[in-house]
Order: structure tokens, then sequence, then C-alpha cells
């Protein structure tokens, strides 16, 4: 029995020392599998990040544009071809980004799609006067309209002309070739005061402005203008995987241009093609929310590092973006050799619109610090004297935003103070000493503007019709003080 007992033990003991050695030998192969499949899950997912945080980059002017174009379409009964205007100065309600809340806001989205699309604008007169920009999807700016703009006051018929057109243009147009099939003028009729009478004269002046197919040119239909003055507004950039729905529009709408076409396969992989419907994972989204939020960090930072300053290199008065930005909008970008995308990044993460001639019709300055140095607290007051004699033609401004969402700051009742404010107190020599800061000081009530004491908040000047001392730094506007 024992002899037999061995006989069949040793083939057996035998046989699992074979398995055991296959099982070895498999699990020595199977490891480097099962790491380096994990190895490639990491890298695919950081590289998905990688391509995603750099579509934020790049699409940002694009997604703005869409943010506006989607808040109008769904939050107010306006229509593409149609114009949305604010029938008062601007509020907090309006959370466009750094929007100027000393003029009336006239804004009309348009599609060349089916031909050119004339935008009639009216001259200015003593009756009214506006200042005028036109611009692409991208917000790259075909022209400046208006008292300061091509027209020089005159008004006129600008004609945008889809990309590819043939068709001859006829006499008595202002021709502007798009590269984009949308795009949109924002009109700023500018009033003499903010009292009701102004205010009203100032409406009726912007709905002369006609906006009408160049096929109707015979008998161009009457425009349709809607008052959104009461509509919660709020095209604040979002940093989340819903940043990508709006790259998806853009896609969807236009067609691509030459020198983004590397960007075709970068949006494939994430999801984003032109005739295919976009349905990003969970996993997937979970990527693009931690991309976005990646993007906005390096935005914020490169916003916080200040653009050039203006008046010397001490002033915490800055540019209001950076001169290689503002070269290659005005050339359209012709430039093979240079295209400053993250530039263009920052400046539409604060701002919207284009111009064409920067410093003509309107300069814009920047402060986000004090004359410390220190960020603006919205807990403290600050004391900004503005010299008498200002540059300008027709009216300066100060106004404060919240500097995380670049908005008008929300719950106050004032945004602003300007040279249109009869009420402003003025000192002997002529200068103007404003306040900002979450409660007035005594008596200056007509001086302050408010914030939120919870809150930064960043500061921009306003010159419309600017004149050659702001320029010559003949005349110097010093940084604010905190009190």
């Amino acid at each position: 029995m024992s002899r037999m007992l061995t006989k069949i033990a040793l083939p057996i003991a035998a046989a699992l020392i074979v398995f055991s050695l296959i099982a070895c030998e498999q699990q020595k192969n199977q490891e480097p599998a099962m790491s380096t499949q994990s190895a490639n899950g990491d890298v695919n997912t950081a590289i998905l990040h990688a391509r995603a945080v750099q579509t934020v980059i790049w699409s940002m002017p694009a997604v703005n544009y869409d943010l506006m174009l989607q808040e109008m379409l769904t939050k107010t009964p306006g229509k593409v071809g149609q114009v949305i205007y604010w029938g008062r100065p601007l509020d907090w309600h309006n959370q466009t980004l750094t929007p100027n809340p000393d003029a009336l806001y006239f804004m009309a989205f348009f599609n060349t799609k089916n031909g050119p699309v004339v935008l009639d604008l009216p001259p200015g007169n003593d009756k009214g006067s506006f200042n005028g920009n036109i611009v692409t999807v991208w917000q790259m700016p075909l022209e400046d309209a208006g008292l300061l703009g091509y027209d020089k006051g005159s008004g006129g018929k600008y004609l945008v002309i889809p990309p590819g057109y043939k068709e001859k243009i006829p006499a008595g147009y202002i021709p502007l070739q798009s590269d984009t099939l949308g795009g949109y003028i924002l009109l700023r009729s500018n009033f003499k005061s903010h009292s009701d009478a102004d205010v009203q004269a100032s409406i009726d002046y912007g709905k002369r402005m006609n906006v009408y197919a160049l096929l109707d040119a015979a008998h161009p239909p009457e425009t349709v203008f809607t008052d959104v003055k009461d509509t919660d507004f709020d095209s604040t950039i979002k940093y989340d995987a819903s940043f990508f729905d709006h790259v998806n529009n853009i896609v969807q709408s236009e067609q691509w241009l030459d020198r983004d076409r590397v960007m075709i396969s970068l949006l494939a992989s994430l999801g984003i093609e032109k005739g295919k419907p976009y349905q990003p994972t969970d996993q997937l989204k979970s990527t693009l929310n931690s991309a976005a939020q990646d993007a906005h960090n390096f935005l914020y930072a490169k916003y916080d590092q200040g653009f050039p300053p203006f008046f010397s290199a001490t002033s915490h008065w800055m540019y209001p973006t950076y001169p290689a930005l503002v070269k290659a909008a005005q050339d359209s970008y012709v430039d093979p050799d240079t295209y400053p995308v993250d530039e263009r990044a920052v400046a539409y993460s604060y701002a919207f619109i284009g111009l064409k001639r920067l410093g003509a019709g309107q300069m814009y300055l920047i402060s986000i610090k004090d004359k410390d140095g220190n960020a603006f607290d919205g807990s403290k007051t600050y004391k900004l004297t503005v010299p008498p004699n200002a540059p300008v033609k027709q009216y300066w401004s100060l106004t404060a935003y919240d500097r995380e969402l670049h908005t008008l700051i929300k719950g106050v009742n004032r945004a602003s103070r300007s040279s249109q404010i009869p009420e402003l107190q003025k000192n002997a020599d002529g200068s103007i000493d404003l306040y900002v800061g979450p409660k007035a000081p005594d008596g200056k009530d007509s001086n302050w503007i408010p914030t939120d004491p919870n809150r930064k908040f960043e500061l921009m000047f306003r010159a419309y019709g600017p004149t050659q001392a702001l320029f010559e730094k003949a005349w110097v506007l010093p940084d604010a003080e905190k009190m």
C-alpha cells in the first residue's frame, strides 16, 4: 500500500511543481503587462488633461463670444440679426466682463451664412454720438465706427462680408472682410449725464441703427430692439467642463481657420469633431473640469503679473493688454511668425470686444494694486485724485470691478464715477478726489464707488476721445492710495 501511494504521489508532486513553475512564469509575464497598461492609462489621462488646458487657452475669445450669444438666446427674446440694449446705465445685473456703466450698450449679433450683412449706423450730431466696434467670432476687430472711428462721426453702411464671398460689392458700403460667419457689433451710445432725459435721448439715438441682410437692402425690414436692462445677463467665464460645450458650439458653427488647423485632431481626442455629436463620458468630464481649473490658475497668475506700466516704470496704472496682442489683432494675425495665444487668452478672460485702433476712440488703463503695491481689498477705503484738465474730448470714468470675476461688483448701487456726473465735488484747482471702499467718507457720497468688503476689486480708468496729453504723459494719473 505504501509503495503504491509513493508511485501515485511522485507524479502528482512533479505535476504540482510543473504547474507552479508555469504559474510563476505566467505571473512574471503578466506583471509587466499590467504595469504598462496602468502607466499608459496615466499617460493618456495626462495628455488629455494637457490638451484640454491648451484648448481653454486657445479658444478663450470664441468661448467668451459664445457665452454672450447663448445668454442672449436663452435669457432674452433677442435673436441673431436683432439688437439687444440696456435701457439704463449698466448695473451689476449685467455680468459681462468689465463693461462700461457710463454709456448705453447696444449689441447686435449677426451671421453671414446667407450672405453679407449691413450694419447701418447713424451719423453723430447734437442729438447723439456713439463709439462702436465690429468684431468676428474670435473677437478680432474688423473696424471701429462712430465719432472717432472709421466714419469719423458721419455714420455709414458697414458691410460684413463672409469668407469666400466672390460677388461684386455694391457702391455706397464700407466693406469689412470677415474670416468667420458670425460676429457682433457693440455700439456705445454716449450720454451727457445720467439724468433720465439724457439717458432717454441716448436710447432714442441708439435706436437709429439698423441691421439687415444685403439681400434686403432695397427694402430693409424694421430692426427689432429688445431692452434687457432687467435681465440677469451672466457671461462670466466658467472654468469647468461646461467650457467645452461652448468650444463645441464654435467648432460646429464655424469653418476652421488655417492658423488653427493644428487644433483639429487635438479637439477630436477630447470628443469635439465637426459634424459629430459631443458626448463626453463622466471620466472625461472629470479631466475637463481639472484642466479648466488649471487653465484658470495659469491665466490668473499671468494677469496678476500685470501688463506694461503706462505712465512710468513705477506706476501701477497699466496698459489694458499686451502690445504684441494689440498689433497682432490689428493686423488680423497675418504675421506667420507670431500668434500670441496666451496673451489673447488673458485679455479675453477679463474683457470682451476688440478695438482696431486702441487709443483713438477710447483708451483704457487698469490698476490691480494700490500705491504701496498691494492688491485692492474691498474692506478698505482708497482715494484717487484725478488731476485737472483731463485729456479727453468726451469724458473720463473710473469703474471698480470684482477682482476674481472681472464684472461689476454684485449688490452695490453704483459701479463708477465719471466726468458726466454734475454733482461731483471738485477741489479748488479743478482736481477731483474719488473714493473706493465699503462706505463713503463723511460728506463724500457723490464721489464714492462702493465695494464688497468680502472681495477684492480692480480699477479701470476710461478716457473717451483721449488727447495727446495722455499719450505724451503730460497728464499723469496717480496711483490709488489706501486711506
